[in-house]
């Protein structure tokens, strides 16, 4: 049975959930097919690249004129970089279009909301898998965004027209129902899984707090760090945040809480983020919403306590593993944090049953349940 992945998400991120998750289905399905040509996403390792003929966008300015310097090579570059990715995003999808039309597969699997694809299927039945429902429930958020507006659209639309659509969890499904109230026989919930290894051994915990991933809207960044500042200075800590510099708003909130020099934002590899789970005294998770929470798994494999929202799907994901609070009250976000922080015993006690908790996912698992959905539409 082959099934047909497109280039859809890893066009859209070098690095995130959604991508990992199409990345390890690939590594699990021997007869899996990806229409893809450019990409400089992080989890597509050196052996898919190989078996799928893939090329590195290889944009970057150091590899443009990179003998020559003169004024106004940077904004130059930005043109060129832009110009790439046009053309590198055209050669994609046309191989994505010539991959559907040579109907040499019996499953189409989307990778992301476009619907390109569908004059094209010739009846193939295709699968669609929904992370989250946060711009239906959150449109304030995305307000006069024309592409989220477009993104809406065709999600809801595929939804309507997929054979099986897949679930990240039940809490994702939950919502999907909200909206589309007729369709629950056509859901199967599959959780996600962890790509860190299980930390086999004892690493020596810094006084630190860690954040991870982007700081938006929904991610109750804002909240958080207005939260945490008094407990950063009160115990002498600092907070690790991972993923792009701070912007001149955050900054400035920083240096009004007097806590520019506690708290640092750094890009990091896999191998740095596991040695940060594994040295952090916890790691918090303030989001208002998530589909499933791949952090949470990484924090269990890494041996670090979680302290998370008590909402949508992450009590689903943490179960009796982590702690939670209230994220609209920053009085409870505070005490659970400081709850941690303070007690040895009770963090031992939760990278103990968060070793256990993660024995429920992993990607083979989730590979082998998105198998068997295949197999029931041939």
């Amino acid at each position: 049975m082959k099934v047909l992945y497109d280039h859809q998400i890893f066009e859209l991120q070098n690095i995130g959930g959604i991508s990992r998750y199409f990345a390890e289905l690939l590594a699990h399905n021997s007869m899996a097919q990806l229409s893809l040509k450019y990409s400089d996403n992080v989890y597509l390792q050196e052996s898919v690249y190989k078996d799928y003929g893939i090329l590195p966008k290889n944009h970057e300015c150091k590899v443009f004129l990179p003998s020559i310097k003169f004024k106004g090579k940077r904004r130059l570059c930005k043109i060129y970089t832009k110009m790439c990715n046009k053309i590198y995003n055209k050669k994609t999808l046309s191989l994505s279009v010539k991959n559907l039309k040579k109907s040499n597969y019996d499953i189409f699997h989307p990778t992301y909301y476009d619907t390109y694809f569908l004059k094209y299927l010739k009846h193939k039945p295709f699968v669609l898998t929904v992370y989250d429902m946060i711009h239906e429930l959150f449109p304030y958020y995305y307000f006069n965004d024309v592409n989220n507006e477009n993104t809406i659209l065709n999600k809801q639309y595929l939804i309507s027209q997929a054979n099986t659509i897949i679930s990240i969890s039940e809490s994702t499904k939950k919502d999907i129902l909200r909206f589309f109230p007729d369709l629950s026989e056509k859901i199967k919930v599959i959780y996600l899984g962890s790509s860190f290894q299980q930390l086999d051994r004892r690493v020596k915990k810094e006084r630190f707090i860690l954040f991870t991933g982007l700081r938006t809207n929904y991610k109750n960044f804002d909240v958080f760090i207005q939260t945490v500042a008094p407990l950063l200075l009160k115990y002498d800590l600092r907070l690790i945040c991972t993923g792009p510099p701070f912007n001149t708003t955050e900054n400035a909130l920083l240096e009004e809480l007097n806590i520019c020099d506690r708290v640092i934002s750094k890009f990091a590899s896999d191998e740095e983020l596991k040695d940060l789970y594994a040295k952090a005294l916890v790691f918090v998770f303030p989001s208002l919403y998530e589909g499933f929470g791949i952090p949470v798994l990484e924090a269990f494999a890494s041996g670090c306590p979680a302290i998370l929202s008590n909402t949508s799907s992450l009590p689903e994901v943490g179960g009796d593993a982590a702690l939670y609070f209230d994220p609209y009250s920053p009085d409870d976000m505070r005490n659970q944090i400081e709850r941690v922080i303070t007690s040895p015993s009770l963090r031992g006690e939760m990278a103990a049953k968060g070793k256990e908790r993660l024995k429920m996912f992993s990607w083979k698992k989730c590979a082998e349940e998105t198998m068997e959905v295949y197999k029931k539409l041939m």
